[in-house]
């Protein structure tokens, strides 16, 4: 779990990465092993899963039961605490390409999906604290990207880093030597969001990759934990957000929208904030309607349904604490990304303010099972505007095929291997 404070206080350095910098990281060109890459707004949609804690969900049948192919895994720290090393969680978990984590990789892979990986979040001790140097630091990152043969990564940069400038330098410069020895990788960095868009050391941090001169993929706010209350005060954050950054960097605010992200926090939050199925609805139709740069939230693990449903009032790591069907808020991801999720009903039971909770909506054409073609007659048409579910079923030059797996616009008897050829119809 994870909680975020506006910041108060003020510290004073900055420290600028030289050419020479940007030369003393070796990449490996042979990663233990590489994958294709997605289109960047897969890795703009991804929401974050933790694979080794609050009880991980199967990332295959989410994204099966979504639509939603990347995901962003938490989080890499300094192994022990105390080493320029990565692993994962406390930093007891040294990141290898054979570890628990690659072969979850592998899986999601296999059916299509990918991952990021986010260096930091709140707690523990991270890379840039520990590893002296711009440099150092991105040689210890860039174990993580040939580890995994990663195309994404994301900087959760929260406190205590959040507040120590030499730190926060340390890592917008490796981000920046990443970002020169892994052409075409995708970055963002994920700082606190306060009401005012972000706070003092959001906004020294702007300034620090402004002296860089780098510029990520997404700079993203988390416009939660700190006083908002639903979507209309999130988005007021966002478009204050957007005052930032063009002020900051001189973008008009079409090119700030662009580089600018959300990540929310789906049903009840640390701080007792409650974002409903309504509330990601609504900020997703605003950042599609600003041409949003990014639209992620936390966490995978906690979009399911407690037991009760709310909970009892609690905070949970491995489910919503309000009314819902498992995934419905990863859903939201699929269709920032461009895709029409499976159809699911709505919930069955309520919460308190469950006349919030309504499943995102999608086209019946693109999800509903298809007619079987029985007694000789063939399924309904396959579409390549359609997606479809695993069971599905359609026709196609001939013969009836049935879907191992949700898809969009793969055809039947392709490469993909996403349909099962049921014969002649």
């Amino acid at each position: 779990m994870r909680r975020y404070r506006a910041a108060i206080a003020a510290v004073s350095t900055t420290t600028l990465i030289t050419a020479g910098a940007l030369a003393a990281v070796t990449v490996s060109s042979s990663p233990a092993y590489a994958s294709t890459a997605l289109g960047s707004n897969w890795y703009a949609s991804a929401p974050y899963d933790m694979p080794l804690d609050n009880n991980p969900p199967d990332l295959t049948q989410v994204l099966a039961a979504t639509g939603e192919k990347a995901y962003v895994l938490a989080f890499v720290l300094a192994e022990n605490g105390t080493t320029c090393a990565p692993a994962w969680d406390g930093g007891s978990s040294p990141v290898s390409s054979s570890d628990a984590v690659a072969s979850q990789i592998s899986a999601l892979r296999a059916v299509g999906g990918d991952v990021a990986v986010s260096f930091g979040g709140y707690n523990g001790t991270k890379l840039g604290q520990v590893c002296g140097s711009a440099a150092a630091t991105a040689a210890a990152e860039q174990q993580v990207i040939n580890a995994y043969g990663l195309h994404a990564i994301d900087l959760d940069l929260e406190e205590p880093e959040y507040e120590n400038t030499t730190a926060i330098a340390y890592e917008l410069g490796a981000a920046q030597i990443l970002q020169a020895n892994n052409p075409g990788i995708y970055i963002s960095v994920t700082i606190p969001g306060t009401t005012s868009g972000t706070g003092w050391f959001g906004e020294q941090l702007l300034d620090e990759a402004k002296s860089l001169g780098f510029t990520p993929n997404s700079f993203t706010i988390m416009p939660f934990d700190g006083g908002f209350s639903g979507a209309s005060s999130q988005i007021s954050a966002l478009e204050s957000f957007n005052s930032i950054l063009t002020s900051t960097f001189g973008w008009s605010s079409a090119t700030a929208y662009a580089h600018e992200g959300v990540s929310s926090m789906n049903g009840r939050t640390d701080s007792a904030e409650y974002f409903y199925q309504t509330d990601f609805q609504s900020v997703l139709t605003w950042a599609e309607s600003v041409g949003l740069g990014r639209y992620s939230f936390w966490a995978v693990n906690r979009d399911r349904e407690c037991n009760p449903p709310d909970n009892n009032g609690t905070l949970s790591g491995t489910c919503s604490s309000v009314t819902q069907n498992s995934w419905d808020f990863t859903k939201y991801d699929a269709e920032f990304a461009g895709a029409t999720p499976p159809v699911t009903s709505s919930p069955t039971t309520s919460s308190p303010s469950a006349s919030a909770s309504a499943s995102p909506s999608a086209s019946a054409s693109a999800s509903a099972t298809a007619t079987s073609g029985g007694g000789g007659s063939c399924a309904t048409a396959w579409s390549s505007t359609s997606s479809y579910s695993s069971g599905n079923e359609v026709s196609y030059n001939g013969h009836d095929w049935t879907a191992n797996q949700w898809n969009y616009n793969e055809v039947p008897g392709g490469a993909s291997g996403a349909w099962n050829d049921d014969g002649a119809c």
